[in-house]
């Protein structure tokens, strides 16, 4: 049965000593960890009882996250964490309240916020005088001061720098990697006003520890921004970079695959001066953040031609691929109508159990479009995982025409022609298959074609 929050008043110790942390997924639940190993009594809230019943059973809800299991186990079982449904009775125990949930696109790619403003409803009605409120979810330019804490005081009656301190500093870590990225990357803090960054300031720096990085133009540790809108545009800014990188790499490596020039020694000359850093390019950007956080500084700042022209560039590296896998077939007389075309990876990316803005599904619809009979594999995903999200699986040693490589599992470097009977072409969308292993099929390599063109060598 999932507990509710303990109803009793807290002691002022207590509060000052708890923490809520709202939202329980893939950032929300280590980070949860990371403040009880610290020494915080933590309750984690989060709408689902499954969630709920699964932490409070010492269980990690999505395997695959670096020593989360043990961790969760240890602090589960010292009575550090406990998870609860009851969002508002957590937050009244709690002298800081971390909200950690997700912030999406609609189909018109503008941010919605139903499951922020709902969180933060939540959080509003459980507040104490002096609490403090931190968020982690990355939000549009200016979200914090406009939307949600005039929310806070609407429902609270509390006075922001007099008794409701909120400031905004977003995560900044990888799924997989979690807990070596909280401490490897400054926590960036910025407050409403002076008070409430000063006591952000001093929660996370009771709450994490940090590596020392001599990279660094100070000491790595957490790092106060200013104001919540330096925050919020900063992640931003970190990631809308990325993308922006990476779409100049594709327009590159598209350019250096029509000229037979393979774009990776481009690119490793190019970064070898220390001005040039580009990205690898690939046939999809996936996930939460990448694909997304781009829309919502284009929310605030919809003149932004660069950014909206990257975005664009991304999106459209699906039917370049598969543009290029049929000019393949057609050099190995295999017309694309009616092949059956396996896509390498359901996943975003390698390793991690989500399909969040894959690419899998693009290439499929691109590929069905030509008529072309799209097929799925995925290590880390059953059948039935697969159909349920309208993909159709395939099974190594079935047979095939074609190949394309989505994801960059660790498997795949290890696969070859006999695991694809019957495979013509494979098109590499990630720079992961042994180009010695398809020796004697066509194989490609975004931006590394085989193809003989002006200012290029055939290989």
């Amino acid at each position: 049965m999932t507990p509710a929050a303990p109803s009793a008043p807290p002691t002022r110790h207590e509060a000052a000593d708890t923490v809520t942390v709202v939202g329980l997924g893939k950032i929300g639940l280590p980070l949860a960890v990371q403040f009880a190993t610290a020494g915080f009594r933590v309750l984690g809230a989060d709408i689902n009882p499954t969630v709920v019943d699964q932490v409070n059973d010492g269980i990690e809800p999505f395997p695959g996250e670096t020593d989360l299991a043990r961790r969760l186990g240890e602090v589960v079982r010292t009575g550090r964490l406990t998870a609860t449904t009851d969002t508002a009775g957590a937050v009244a125990r709690s002298g800081t309240v971390v909200i950690v949930v997700p912030l999406v696109v609609d189909e018109t790619a503008e941010p919605d916020f139903a499951i922020v403003d709902a969180a933060t409803a939540q959080v509003a009605v459980g507040l104490q005088p002096g609490t403090l409120v931190s968020y982690e979810t990355t939000l549009p330019v200016g979200t914090t001061r406009t939307r949600l804490v005039p929310a806070l005081v609407t429902a609270s009656g509390l006075i922001p720098g007099e008794d409701l301190f909120v400031v905004m500093s977003p995560e900044r870590v990888y799924s997989g990697r979690i807990f070596a990225d909280l401490s490897k990357y400054p926590k960036l803090v910025g407050g409403l006003d002076p008070e409430s960054t000063r006591r952000g300031v001093a929660f996370y720096e009771r709450a994490l520890t940090f590596d020392d990085r001599s990279d660094l133009p100070r000491p790595n540790g957490v790092w106060a921004i200013g104001s919540t809108e330096a925050a919020e545009l900063v992640k931003l800014a970190e990631t809308t970079y990325r993308d922006v990188n990476i779409a100049l790499a594709n327009t590159f490596a598209v350019y250096a695959d029509s000229l037979g020039i393979d774009f990776s020694l481009i690119a490793e000359a190019a970064n070898s001066q220390p001005f040039s850093h580009l990205h690898s390019p690939g046939v999809n950007v996936g996930g939460h953040c990448i694909p997304v956080y781009p829309r919502l500084y284009l929310s605030g700042d919809p003149a932004a031609r660069l950014v909206a022209t990257a975005r664009e560039v991304n999106d459209a590296m699906p039917e370049h691929v598969v543009e290029l896998l049929a000019e393949r077939l057609i050099r190995v007389g295999v017309p694309i109508r009616d092949a059956r075309v396996v896509i390498l990876g359901a996943a975003y990316r390698g390793g991690v159990k989500e399909t969040f803005y894959s690419g899998a599904f693009a290439l499929a619809r691109h590929l069905a479009d030509r008529g072309a009979v799209p097929l799925v594999h995925d290590p880390l995903f059953t059948d039935a995982e697969l159909r349920a999200k309208g993909l159709e699986p395939y099974h190594l040693g079935d047979r095939c025409d074609a190949a394309i490589v989505q994801a960059d599992h660790a498997d795949y470097r290890e696969i070859g022609p006999a695991d694809l009977p019957g495979v013509r072409t494979i098109v590499d969308g990630r720079a992961t298959t042994d180009p010695e292993r398809w020796q004697d099929v066509d194989h490609t390599v975004l931006g590394r074609t085989r193809a003989t063109g002006q200012g290029g060598n055939p290989s």
